[in-house]
């Protein structure tokens, strides 16, 4: 990484006015398809926006990799419980694509109680000549027709139809926070706070429960699950995190309810970190299985950890995103900041790892030179084929030029959602209503 990186440029950046910025323009999600080809986000107004990768033209054969608007859909609108007499957000949490298995794409969607699939279609022909409609479609009468023929298919402007295809609701009592497909491609699951459910991808009306952590009393609550995800090959394994700090290994095959974990992952707390705040930062807001299927990494709110599928007593690698926050704790916790939740991502080949911060700033860490870096998604750099630089932030002593004070840095700037193509270096950083694409257009390996 390290000098290489500082040839990572911009190839695209989807910029809304800035000035003005509306809760429902807020991204809450994105997430690359299997190929990188097309990359969805969905915002707090229950939109889903669908970009498409441009293909490679002889005239310009810089413009590879640009993605531009595909199709755009509301997913998600507001609705009341009228029951327990609670609004439901329309906010897209998250998305998950379906591994593609004919010329359609499928992705599912989820607010924090249903959870629809939708099926993306392209028409570029439409069939004429019909025998017993005409032009506008209405019904000729019949006395009228004198003469058959075969109706023919005419070109036309391409069209992308969205078209919802199975809605799953009535399967969650608390808020979604993730879904994740299996690797049978026939099964994913949903997580809220204290459940996990698993449903077939043709079935709407029911769904089984796998893992319930509530308990009786809900006074004797201590811990929440935070995020789950299926092993990328293995369809009877998946993970989840807590709020505790620590992930369970779950086998399907152990049991029907998979409230008895195979494995527990969990670090002993340090006791000189010790303090009040200890267990907010300690809970784990994302996991991730590398695509390899041997580590998980886990991001909590001063750190990202590597995670060994085969050592449950400590992550092998980890790594400090903003540790000069540490001292800055009990402002963040006024502001509510600390509860902020921060997702991970890998590279194609689980080299590299990047997340999140504040100030628009993302980092990434090189896990084979241990080498990481501090980049900005701003306005300045959003011009195409612009450099990234290389930022840093300063705590007391001496300050370089361009470095940032830690006193000035903008909470209400943060990066909470990242993506990583499934196999190039281009990443996609969700900072409030911007979306921004950064692509490596020097190195297709990064090292």
């Amino acid at each position: 990484m390290g000098e290489d990186t500082d040839t990572r440029k911009i190839n695209h950046s989807f910029l809304r006015d800035h000035n003005y910025v509306t809760e429902a323009d807020i991204i809450s999600t994105v997430e690359f398809n299997h190929t990188g080809e097309l990359l969805a986000t969905g915002d707090k107004g229950g939109r889903v926006v669908i970009f498409q990768r441009e293909p490679e033209s002889k005239n310009e054969p810089y413009s590879q990799g640009e993605y531009n608007v595909y199709s755009t859909f509301q997913s998600h609108e507001p609705e009341f419980d009228y029951l327990k007499s609670l609004e439901i957000e329309e906010k897209i949490n998250k998305i998950k694509w379906l591994p593609q298995q004919n010329a359609a794409h499928s992705l599912l969607s989820t607010n924090d109680k249903t959870i629809k699939l939708w099926k993306i279609t392209e028409r570029d022909k439409r069939p004429e000549g019909y025998n017993l409609k005409d032009e506008e479609g209405k019904l000729k009468d019949l006395s009228t027709v004198t003469s058959l023929q075969v109706p023919v298919l005419k070109p036309m402007d391409l069209m992308v139809e969205v078209t919802p295809r199975r809605i799953f609701a009535n399967g969650h009592t608390y808020h979604v926070n993730s879904i994740s497909v299996n690797s049978d491609c026939e099964t994913y699951m949903s997580a809220d706070d204290l459940r996990i459910n698993l449903w077939h991808l043709a079935i709407t009306d029911r769904s089984f429960n796998i893992v319930d952590i509530k308990p009786a009393n809900m006074e004797d609550l201590t811990e929440v699950i935070t995020a789950s995800e299926f092993h990328p090959h293995h369809c009877n394994l998946f993970v989840y995190s807590s709020s505790k700090g620590s992930l369970r290994l779950c086998d399907m095959r152990a049991s029907a309810l998979c409230d008895k974990h195979s494995k527990l992952y969990e670090e002993p707390e340090d006791p000189s970190n010790r303090s009040f705040f200890s267990e907010i930062i300690s809970s784990v807001s994302d996991v991730k299985f590398s695509h390899s299927g041997r580590y998980m990494l886990t991001r909590d709110y001063l750190t990202v950890k590597v995670w060994d599928l085969n050592m449950e007593t400590k992550p092998v690698e980890t790594y400090q995103v903003h540790d000069y926050l540490r001292s800055k704790l009990c402002s963040l916790y006024e502001n509510d900041c600390i509860f902020d939740k921060f997702e991970c991502a890998w590279n194609g080949s689980d080299s590299v790892i990047m997340t999140g911060a504040y100030n628009n700033f993302f980092r990434m860490f090189d896990r084979n030179t241990k080498r990481d870096v501090t980049l900005e998604a701003s306005r300045e750099s959003s011009k195409p084929r612009a450099i990234l630089k290389p930022r840093r932030v300063c705590v007391g002593g001496k300050r370089r030029k361009d470095d940032i004070s830690v006193d000035s840095l903008d909470f209400t700037k943060k990066i909470l959602h990242t993506a990583w193509h499934p196999t190039e270096n281009i990443i996609a950083i969700a900072a409030t209503n911007n979306l921004y694409i950064f692509q490596d257009k020097v190195n297709s390996e990064m090292h």
